[in-house]
């Protein structure tokens, strides 16, 4: 049996979310190492450290990323948190010789079976990838097609390798563009580092794309998703749920599915209602509320540092306040 290592990225305040992550991989995988790797420092935070026991937390600053105080001084703290994945991969992949396949995973994903699947694909595959869907979308409610082109093919919240000379490569060229060009810049085509991996079934060898529905399901596939429920097991379109994303949710909402979409929501949505019950009743166990009071120490002020931040961010504020308008209009 290949052995396996998981890591999350996340900064203190989505240390709930890891947290639900980290007892549900451990309750389904349990042979599965996880790391939470934390893009944020510990050292002088009086954090109460009966809420992260347990937890396997590896600093960002510790995994020796040259250039990182740049990193720091050009992203902001999502585009951070995104552009250090790579290097988090290339760090296990030399520290953890003993370990054959890497998984990375959200931290607003939480895992209800074993990934035996994807398992069986790393024994002939070295990069597995999960697209966003796989069958038309044919509704104008968001997010449309043309919308989730910005977005990419793939969906990066969830990135399995198996270690081999491919994976290296990938990994190599996917840190030069991080390191540089993890912009949330959708007026340049940005989108942190998400579309260069559009590219990843054409430049490296051995890639497979995982079109089951039970692999990350979320807002953006529920038009061909439903699940169900049978002797306290979930399933989706009859196969076993492996992995919900959460992405999106506002935990104080319950009929919220995400902020990102307006096709669905709980009351359209009832098969989903367990499921977000149970995340909601988890993130207020785990003290979602008290993590989210803590600000990451890279994030950046409010200082315009120049230009095209400027431009970016007021395009993005526009592009929000247009977005939650329309989502508001009575449908």
């Amino acid at each position: 049996m290949p052995k396996t290592l998981a890591f999350t990225i996340c900064s203190v305040n989505y240390l709930a979310q890891a947290k639900i992550l980290s007892e549900s991989l451990q309750k389904t995988n349990p042979d599965f190492e996880f790391f939470i790797g934390l893009c944020d420092k510990m050292e002088s935070r009086e954090i109460d450290k009966s809420k992260i026991e347990g937890l396997n937390i590896l600093e960002v600053d510790k995994i020796g990323i040259e250039g990182f105080d740049d990193m720091c001084e050009r992203y902001d703290i999502t585009e951070l948190n995104t552009a250090v994945k790579p290097f988090y991969f290339n760090y296990f992949l030399n520290a953890k010789k003993d370990v054959d396949n890497f998984y990375y995973i959200d931290p607003d994903i939480e895992i209800f079976d074993k990934f035996d699947g994807i398992q069986t694909s790393l024994s002939k595959y070295d990069i597995i990838l999960t697209p966003h869907f796989c069958t038309p979308v044919y509704d104008n409610y968001s997010r449309t097609e043309q919308e989730m082109f910005v977005n990419g093919i793939y969906n990066l919240g969830f990135l399995a390798v198996k270690r081999s000379n491919s994976t290296t490569e990938f990994m190599n060229w996917w840190m030069i563009k991080l390191r540089t060009e993890c912009y949330m810049d959708i007026q340049k085509g940005m989108f942190v580092d998400q579309l260069y991996c559009n590219m990843v079934p054409l430049y490296f060898d051995n890639v497979f794309i995982e079109k089951s529905p039970a692999y990350n399901i979320s807002y953006w596939n529920l038009h061909e998703r439903t699940v169900s429920e049978k002797d306290g097991k979930y399933f989706v379109n009859g196969e076993p749920l492996i992995f919900y994303h959460y992405s999106g949710m506002n935990a104080n909402d319950p009929n919220n599915i995400s902020r990102w979409q307006n096709r669905f929501d709980i009351a359209r949505r009832p098969d989903l209602a367990p499921l977000f019950k149970s995340y909601r009743e988890q993130l207020e166990a785990f003290s979602n509320s008290y993590f989210k009071t803590f600000k990451c120490v890279y994030a950046k002020g409010d200082v315009v540092v120049d230009d095209r931040s400027f431009l970016k961010k007021a395009l993005m504020s526009i592009s929000y306040r247009v977005f939650t308008f329309f989502e508001r209009l009575p449908i």
